[in-house]
């Protein structure tokens, strides 16, 4: 499993990462769509989510086995969004070597967004084999740029128009409640260190309240099932890097996941969740 890939998720649950739709083996289309414009977020609630995360299907030879669990926390900072997500996974090869991988990913996302700042670090069998840190600015024109400090000191350039996650979060749900059926958005969620990606969201649906779900506070929210694929810049790119389904509340929970590593898709169960009593005062 690739670190970007883990890394994926805690963007897609920061979409809140994405969060069932259609099988994650179809075939996406390229992106093309024009996306809705950047929100506020000011839809989403600050939570704390867990999840238990499951061997689904297995597409290659390589990984028989896999099993894992993941904190997943939202917290209302004001003017911004701070997350925090954990992941442990645990896969076992046809050979019997198993490899345990932690993912440990934090952001501060500004709420009107302009700015993002992002700590990721990735280890295998305890020994760390990536770290990305940084922040990222989009300017009054659209355009933007990304200040690395791990691994390396670098600037990236990020494309007019590209959202931080819980913008892109709260950019599905709006299309969402739109009846739009896809949006194709530029994300950057600070998980690799090559700049933006381009996302195809593919929208099976849009149910009102009440949902179908053992949460009181998201049952009682309208809900949508969506596919997230993401692909590279690089020139001739057709296939996504990595895809995801998921389900979105009204209120950027997510439940019902499917996460595919390429090799093997692992399936996320929502296990507890904990919204704040009451709201931040600023």
């Amino acid at each position: 499993m690739s670190a970007r890939a883990a890394g994926r998720i805690a963007c897609l649950l920061a979409l809140a990462a994405a969060t069932a739709g259609p099988a994650l083996g179809a075939a996406p289309m390229a992106p093309h769509a024009a996306d809705p414009p950047a929100a506020d977020g000011g839809g989403l609630a600050a939570h704390r989510a867990t999840y238990e995360l499951a061997l689904d299907s297995v597409q290659g030879r390589d990984t028989v086995a896999a099993s894992g669990h993941m904190a997943y926390q939202v917290s209302d900072a004001c003017t911004s969004w701070a997350t925090q997500q954990q992941l442990h996974l645990r896969t076992v090869s046809r050979d019997g070597q198993a490899i345990d991988l932690v993912s440990d990913y934090a952001t501060l996302e500004g709420k009107d967004g302009r700015h993002l700042a992002f700590d990721m670090k990735q280890r295998a069998n305890g020994a760390v084999t990536q770290q990305l840190r940084g922040d990222a600015v989009m300017d009054a024109s659209g355009a933007g740029r990304i200040h690395y400090t791990l691994p390396k000191r670098a600037t990236v350039a990020l494309p007019p128009g590209t959202l931080f996650p819980m913008a892109h979060t709260a950019a599905i749900i709006r299309a969402a409640r739109a009846g739009l059926k896809s949006i194709a958005p530029e994300l950057f969620d600070g998980t690799g260190p090559d700049g933006a990606q381009d996302t195809y969201v593919t929208i099976l649906d849009w149910h009102p309240s009440p949902s179908q779900s053992d949460q009181p506070v998201l049952a009682a929210l309208g809900s949508s099932r969506v596919h997230v694929a993401f692909f590279s810049h690089a020139p001739g790119t057709i296939t996504p890097d990595y895809e995801s389904a998921m389900r979105y509340f009204d209120n950027g929970v997510a439940d019902q996941l499917l996460m595919d590593f390429s090799g093997f898709t692992m399936r996320g169960t929502l296990r507890s969740l904990t919204l704040p009593r009451q709201r931040t005062r600023c």
